[in-house]
């Protein structure tokens, strides 16, 4: 599914970090910082760490929230 930059998808290829992840085709970075961070139940895929006896989310594996088809999801979400 090949996007264009819109109000529901943009890539940037300028940015120092990207791609922040390997294996995407494209990589909407309209939310390079997931939103759904503070949810604990998200439809991603976070892993948990333990950090002095704190559970801690770990969502740096996930491309969840850089897939263009997530887009209406993370909305509804929100």
């Amino acid at each position: 599914m090949k996007m264009k930059n819109s109000s529901r998808f943009f890539e940037n290829k300028d940015c120092e970090y990207y791609p922040c992840h390997e294996g995407l085709a494209e990589c909407n970075c309209m939310f390079c910082y997931c939103p759904l961070y503070g949810k604990e139940a998200c439809p991603g895929t976070p892993r948990y760490i333990e950090y002095n006896g704190i559970q801690i989310k770990d969502c740096s594996d996930c491309t969840y929230p850089h897939r263009p088809e997530s887009y209406d999801v993370i909305m509804r979400l929100l």
